[in-house]
This record gives structure tokens, sequence and C-alpha cells, in this order.
């Protein structure tokens, strides 16, 4: 019997392609909806998924998409998701994270789709009160991307008692490395996450690679955050859609690997793995950013039975390193 066919927002992009190759893998049918201002065509087009270009604020798209397909469930990773551009265009954020995170909520009711796995993220918890981080820190964001997030996670809630719409909200902390098998990775235009900078830096891409900070109450000085290879988050998803499609209730789970690695470790790593220099300029901190972000990731483990294979950082920055030369040869 064939499995049902999903809808995955934002499948074009980073993390999305990563979850349509692991739903790919189980047998599920997957329905891409991009609008490819930051997806990529070619990568979607790797995966031999369906691409629809479109908005999740196109209302009358997303009635048609639902009337036309027997669709289980929606994957949504359509979100802007740069801190920086949104503390200085909010209103972008606000329209396409939480309008059209809504307009897409409301379509699902009208065709009776009831279950729907979010792509959140630990920014809604703000700076830290303990570290690791559970789900049931507070949610304090200190900028508009982890704010837009928090207020789709109440929506969902709110869904939840009105609609009987469930949900799985994934808190995500640092997703990195790429496919182990090298057919899609990270590309983001502006490039702003550590790993592609380092690694880009030591494809002399980049002239160097700043460091925001070298003074935090950490052992080097330097921010220590939890990074997760995008192929275990991608089956964290899987896990998640499954548990929702047996009827379970709605959930909330971070994940992480529950262990930090400073910036300054992470580029050690990479002139290991690269073999080559790699460039570091020292700057000074930037605003917002906490010392340390580690998360629990206990809950998905029981709940999910979630295991990653990815955790060691020298496997996270071989896979990327592979992907990035093929992407930039």
């Amino acid at each position: 019997m064939s499995k049902q066919t999903i809808l995955v927002t934002g499948g074009a992009g980073y993390i999305g392609s990563h979850a349509v190759k692991a739903l790919q893998q189980v047998g599920y049918k997957v329905v891409i909806l991009d609008n490819l201002v930051y997806g990529h065509q070619d990568i979607a087009e790797t995966l031999d998924a369906e691409l629809i270009i479109g908005d999740t604020n196109d209302r009358a798209l997303l009635d048609r998409l639902f009337s036309d397909r027997q669709i289980s469930a929606v994957m949504h990773f359509a979100a802007y998701a740069y801190v920086g551009e949104s503390v200085t265009q909010p209103d972008k954020y606000y329209r396409n994270n939480v309008v059209g995170t809504l307009t897409l909520l409301e379509a699902m009711v009208a065709a009776n789709i009831k279950s729907f796995v979010f792509s959140s993220t630990c920014a809604s918890y703000g700076v830290p009160q303990q570290i690791p981080i559970t789900e049931d820190h507070p949610q304090s964001p200190i900028n508009p991307y982890g704010a837009t997030k928090l207020m789709v996670e109440r929506i969902l809630q709110d869904f939840d008692v009105a609609y009987g719409l469930k949900s799985v909200i994934f808190r995500y902390f640092n997703a990195a490395g790429a496919d182990p098998a090298g057919a899609i990775g990270e590309d983001h235009n502006p490039e702003t996450h550590l790993i592609p900078l380092v690694l880009q830096t030591a494809m002399g891409i980049r002239e160097a690679i700043t460091v925001y900070g070298s003074d935090y109450p950490t052992a080097d000085g330097t921010c220590i955050r939890d990074y997760i290879h995008v192929t275990d988050l991608a089956e964290a998803h899987v896990l998640g859609l499954e548990y929702l499609l047996k009827g379970n209730k709605s959930e909330i789970f971070n994940l992480g690997n529950g262990n930090g690695f400073s910036v300054k470790e992470v580029i050690d790593a990479a002139k290991q793995i690269t073999g080559k220099p790699i460039n570091v300029v020292m700057g000074d901190r930037r605003a917002g950013d906490p010392p340390a972000l580690v998360g629990s990731s206990e809950k998905a483990r029981t709940i999910l039975d979630w295991q990653p294979k990815y955790a060691d950082l020298n496997l996270i920055l071989q896979h990327a390193w592979q992907w990035h030369q093929k992407r930039h040869a």
C-alpha cells in the first residue's frame, strides 16, 4: 500500500529539502510548495518531487492544491529566518511567517486536513535562564524572527482547541551539515551561518571569518552553540509526522544534540577537516547573542524514539565540506 501525500512548504530550502528526501526514503509522496525567494529550484528538481512555485499567502492557490490532491498532512518550513533582517524589516517577517502560516492553516481547516508539523526555533526562548534548555523554559524572544515563531505556536494551540488541528512543533537549535550522500545541502544568499562561512573561507570564497566576541564567560571566550545535523533534523520531522498520523495529541519538542561547541572549536575542527588555512578576524559582540545555547532533546528521544546518527561535529563538518566543494566547484 502506498503511503500518503505530504505537502512540504519551503521544500526547496535547506532544511525543507532534507525533510523531503527523508519522507521519500520511507515511501511518502511529496508535493513541494515554495516561492523560491530563498529556495533553489535545482535542489527541488534533484528530489524528484512535484514542485509548485507559489506562496502560502495565496489562499486561492492553497484551496486548489488541497482540492486537487489527497494531502494527508502539511510540513511547514516556509519562513524567513534572518534574525538581523527581522529587526530592520519586521513587516516582511510578520506577513510571511505569521500571516502566511495563518492563511495556510485556514486552508487546511477548510480542506479538513488535521496534521501539521511546524518548524519553530530555539530563538523563541530568548536569552536562556538555564542550560540545557528544556521545552518548559519561558519563551521571551528578543527579535521579531523569534516572535513570529512564538506567535504561530500560540495560533496552533488555539487551532487545536477550536478546530481539532493537531500539530508537532519542533524548536531547533543550529541546523548544520548536509546530506551524507552529497545530493543536497546548505546554500543561503546571504549566508549568515557559521559553518558555511568558515568553509567558504577555507575555499577562498571569503577572505576571513569574523568571530563576534571573544570575551564571553565560556572556556575560550567565544559563543557556544548546539549544532544538529540536518539529516537528523529531517528524520525527527518524519517521526513527528508519523506520531500525528497515529492520532496522538499535539506536542512540542526541542531538537538539538544536547552539547555545545564554541565558535573557536568549530573553526579549529574545520581546519582539520579541510586541511586549509582559515583566516580569522576578531570582532565585537553582536547585540542579542547569548553566551551559550544548548538544548535538551530528551523529550524527542523518549516520545518519538528519535536517535540522532550524526552528533559528532567532525561528521557534520565533513558532510558540509563535501557539499560545499561540489556546490562551489
